[in-house]
């Protein structure tokens, strides 16, 4: 078939005009399963979907997989990841479980994290026992006082008092410490958006994951990581389709999924798992008319987590600097750990990502990724020019911080950009461009959505499982399983 159409103007000789490619070419008008969106909690539930039999289809409107777990290229030869890959060593066992033992295999561990801020510096392998012994040594606590607040966040779970705040766990264990409390929250705040405010819990779990031994990456980068599980994807049969665009999910009168609208085009299918946004799964994709007033009101209270703002940097091909600086770096010139002063726009805490040749093994290049936690609100209304301008001073004074580390990084630098709130928004279609889904209270909401409406389910980024990519991964897990037992009544289409 041709991919251009003969167009026939009065009065003129015909025109061949490109026809707009059909992205959804050859796709089945019926599958078991519609996966919408493929962050890595997505790809993890349409994968164990496909082993178990299921005809999954995985709708993607990017032209990458991954969600938040993704790369770009630019010019030279430059491959960026997006966001901070630091994971706990549970992903290993997670990976090796739900993907292959390949991708486990490629997991490292990051040995280099450092802490720079008034208050202290420090370099740690970031384990338990690791910061006991900081926290003895360098900050005099009693070894008896260390143990039992690990041990409290190592007791923690789900279904535990959320009435206990952040704040009041580090004051029962450590009043009057904010430098205590730096050095154990910090790193949180960057991995998911917490804050003192939030339940204990969403702190206990991650951190404890963390320290159970360390924090680990993917050697090879995140373009190695996602083609291989793209891999595995269609080795178990997903139809992986990118640019599509879900519209609507449909929902019968009586409450029962029954078909996706994508790219303009009805998809039949017996079950939904939703990966997008979950305010938007609910009150956009299906639409409130098809849920109980209580719960759509539930759903609208859930409030959104906080965004990013990133700066990416590239050296020239053969430039570098020192492995001294580590791995990740938490940076700060504010006086002590302040929610408010990493969200905002005049940046005073930043975490550096340093990646080395060894990152992507056989390449000789040296990037820099800056983090920065952000509100949506405070570059969303800017004028064009203004936006402009506020990215590049983003730029400028992340450089000037990071000169402290890499003198010579402006005489080496190749490239640098940067990213908002509303890049993010633009590309990963979250709402006010979240970076870490929901607060705490989207979990319940997100759990419950199967029993609103049948066939529906949800795995994206809530509460405790906004702990970044191994929650993510073992909330597809989960989900995949009540997904399995949904459709274990009846037979699966093939």
């Amino acid at each position: 078939m041709s991919s251009h159409s003969l167009i026939q103007f009065p009065f003129a000789d015909p025109v061949l005009v490109p026809m707009p490619k059909d992205f959804l070419k050859d796709a089945r008008d019926e599958y078991d399963v519609v996966v919408i969106g493929s962050g890595l909690g997505g790809l993890t539930s349409a994968n164990l979907l496909a082993r178990q039999g299921y005809s999954v289809l995985l709708l993607e409107h990017h032209y990458q997989l991954g969600g938040m777990a993704t790369w770009f290229k630019r010019s030279g030869g430059h491959i960026f990841d997006i966001s901070l890959h630091g994971f706990p060593m549970g992903m290993i066992k997670s990976c090796r479980k739900y993907w292959t033992q390949e991708i486990a295999d490629s997991i490292v561990q990051l040995k280099g994290i450092r802490f720079e801020n008034p208050q202290f510096s420090v370099r740690t392998t970031f384990d338990r026992g690791d910061f006991t012994r900081i926290l003895t040594n360098k900050f005099g606590v009693a070894p008896e006082t260390i143990n039992a607040f690990f041990d409290r966040a190592r007791s923690m779970n789900f279904y535990d008092d959320q009435a206990l705040t952040t704040r009041q766990l580090f004051e029962e264990f450590f009043p009057g410490r904010d430098d205590v409390v730096r050095l154990l929250m910090e790193p949180i705040t960057y991995a998911n958006g917490s804050t003192l405010e939030d339940p204990a819990i969403t702190y206990g779990i991650v951190f404890s994951n963390f320290m159970h031994k360390g924090v680990y990456t993917f050697e090879g980068g995140t373009d190695a990581l996602v083609t291989k599980m793209k891999e595995e994807l269609i080795r178990n049969g997903v139809n992986v389709r990118i640019r599509t665009l879900v519209e609507k999910i449909e929902v019968s009168p009586d409450r029962q999924v029954q078909a996706v609208v994508v790219n303009g085009r009805r998809i039949k299918c017996r079950a939904v798992m939703s990966n997008a946004n979950l305010k938007t799964t609910i009150l956009k994709l299906a639409g409130e008319e098809h849920f109980d007033k209580s719960y759509v009101e539930s759903a609208s209270a859930v409030r959104l987590n906080s965004s990013s703002c990133q700066v990416y940097m590239a050296l020239k091909p053969g430039e570098g600097f020192s492995e001294d600086v580590g791995d990740l770096l938490f940076h700060s010139e504010h006086s002590g750990f302040d929610i408010d002063a990493m969200l905002s726009r005049n940046v005073s805490s930043r975490t550096f990502s340093f990646y080395y040749p060894r990152t992507r093994p056989g390449s000789n290049r040296w990037m820099i990724v800056s983090s920065t936690n952000a509100n949506y609100k405070d570059w969303a209304d800017l004028s064009d020019e203004d936006y402009l301008a506020a990215k590049r001073d983003l730029e400028e004074t992340t450089l000037d911080c990071l000169e402290q580390y890499v003198p010579d990084v402006r005489a080496k630098l190749d490239h640098i950009e940067a990213a908002t709130p509303r890049t993010f928004e633009h590309y990963t279609r979250h709402i006010a461009g979240s970076s870490f889904g929901t607060k705490f209270e989207g979990l319940q909401v997100s759990k419950d959505l199967p029993q609103q409406v049948g066939g529906l389910f949800h795995a994206g980024s809530v509460g405790i499982i906004m702990s970044g990519w191994l929650g993510a991964v073992n909330y597809g897990v989960i989900v995949s399983n009540d997904v399995d037992k949904y459709l274990t009544p009846a037979t699966a289409t093939v």
